[in-house]
C-alpha cells in the first residue's frame, strides 16, 4: 500500500469513528490556506478563486439553491463524472456558461483547506460539501498513469488523495475563470 492509499484509508477510518460535523473544524494554530478573501461569490451559484482564476460551481452536483440546501449530492462513476459536464453544458449550461468540465487533479486539490477537516474546504463559499467517508470523495478528470480506467480523487474529509477505478463519488464542476 503506497503513501497516498494509506492516507486515504486513514481518512476513511477516522471519518467512520468521528461524529459528523455541521461545519468544518479548523485548527486555530494553523493559518487558513483558503481564507474567505481568496474567493469571490459571483451571486449566481458560482465562486471564483482569485489565485487560480478558476470558476467553480458552488454546489456539488445534485445540490442547488441558497447554501446548497436543496437536493442531495449525487454519486457518479468516473465515466459518468466525465459525462456530467457534457450533460450540464448540452442542457443549456449553468450560470450562463456552457464550458463546464471535471477539474483535473491539481485543480481539485487547490480547494483543500489544510487548516480544517470534515470537510477540508472553505465552507463559506462551498457550503454543504459532503463529509463522512466516501461521501466526501470527489472525482478529478486525471487518469492514473499505468492503471487503465483509474482516476485520481480527493477526499474532503481530511484532504487525502487516492486513485480508484470502480467507486461512485461526488462531482464539483469547474471552468476557466475571467
Amino acid at each position: 500500500m503506497n503513501r497516498r492509499s494509506r492516507g486515504f484509508l486513514c481518512a476513511v477510518l477516522l471519518s467512520a469513528v468521528l461524529p459528523p460535523l455541521a461545519q468544518a473544524a479548523c485548527k486555530p494554530n494553523i493559518p487558513l490556506t483558503r481564507p474567505d478573501a481568496r474567493y469571490v461569490d459571483n451571486n449566481d451559484g458560482t465562486v471564483t478563486d482569485t489565485v487560480t482564476k478558476l470558476m467553480w460551481k458552488q454546489c456539488a452536483e445534485g445540490l442547488s439553491g441558497a447554501g446548497c440546501a436543496t437536493g442531495s449530492a449525487s454519486d457518479f462513476t468516473w465515466a459518468a463524472a466525465l459525462q456530467q459536464a457534457q450533460t450540464v453544458n448540452s442542457g443549456g449550461g449553468f450560470a450562463g456558461h456552457t464550458d463546464w468540465r471535471l477539474p483535473n487533479f491539481k485543480e481539485l486539490k487547490s480547494l483543500i483547506e489544510i487548516a480544517c477537516y470534515m470537510p477540508a474546504i472553505n465552507m463559506t463559499f462551498f457550503p454543504a460539501t459532503p463529509s463522512g467517508g466516501y461521501l466526501s470523495v470527489f472525482w478529478s478528470s486525471s487518469p492514473v498513469a499505468l492503471h487503465l480506467g483509474y482516476a485520481w480523487s480527493v477526499s474532503f474529509d481530511f484532504g487525502a488523495e487516492s486513485a480508484d477505478g470502480d467507486g461512485s463519488y461526488r462531482v464539483r464542476l469547474v471552468r476557466a475563470g475571467r
